[in-house]
């Protein structure tokens, strides 16, 4: 994007418009993204079934839902490499295409991108679509030459970002980078988990184990190194 902020292309209204975007999480969360997909691409795009379900809506990826006052109506997909991240799959159900939702949730989208540190996007568009892109901050990568999946030419567009101020890094508080997918600033199951004293009660449990004992081939072995610890959460 050039420097520029997703906010400098469009502007969202502020007040209750009944519209939510969010992070999809469980199983049902999915089968509502898999719902309009299938109703979009399958349905009306003529996709097969094994091109729109691609292999990768579970190995890296992160899909968000657009809901209006409950109802599932418009789903995105990104996919996250070293250095960049991918959109792909964005799609809105036909009653709702008036761009509206659409901008909110790619503003939703762009914000988890830049939250998780990158500064860079890459996406997947057909070529009467360039100017539609654009408004987003995505520029056409002329120097790549257009090619073709799923019976349609596409051409490659990137957008760049500032790093966002509050970017994740390895420094951040540990509890934050364990708070679910998109909502780091709201405590998560894990920061209410604190109050419980677990980390007391962890100390007591460490420091009453045994320091360790003889296997049956003469070995030392530690006893407080339990299965348990050995999981990294």
């Amino acid at each position: 994007m050039d420097g520029s902020q997703p906010s400098d292309f469009f502007k969202i209204p502020e007040e209750d418009d009944g519209v939510v975007i969010r992070v999809a999480r469980t199983l049902d969360d999915l089968q509502k993204v898999m719902m309009i997909r299938a109703l979009v691409y399958m349905a009306e795009q003529d996709c097969p079934y094994e091109e729109e379900y691609d292999g990768n809506d579970f190995c890296g990826a992160t899909h968000l839902i657009a809901e209006l006052y409950g109802e599932p109506v418009g789903t995105l997909r990104i996919r996250w490499f070293a250095g960049f991240a991918k959109l792909e799959r964005v799609t809105m159900l036909p009653r709702e295409r008036s761009g509206r939702i659409t901008r909110k949730m790619i503003k939703y989208g762009y914000e988890v991108i830049r939250r998780k540190g990158y500064q860079r996007v890459l996406g997947h568009i057909q070529e009467h679509l360039k100017a539609y892109w654009k408004r987003f901050g995505l520029h056409h990568r002329e120097h790549r030459a257009p090619f073709v999946f799923s019976d349609r030419a596409y051409l490659e567009v990137e957008g760049r970002f500032d790093l966002h101020p509050k970017a994740l890094t390895m420094d951040t508080d540990a509890l934050i980078l364990d708070r679910p997918e998109g909502e780091w600033d709201k405590p998560g199951p894990l920061d209410r988990s604190v109050n419980r004293g677990s980390i007391e009660r962890s100390v007591q449990a460490a420091s009453g184990r045994k320091s360790g004992h003889k296997t049956r081939q003469g070995e030392d072995k530690q006893s407080d190194v339990q299965h348990s610890d050995l999981v990294v959460r």
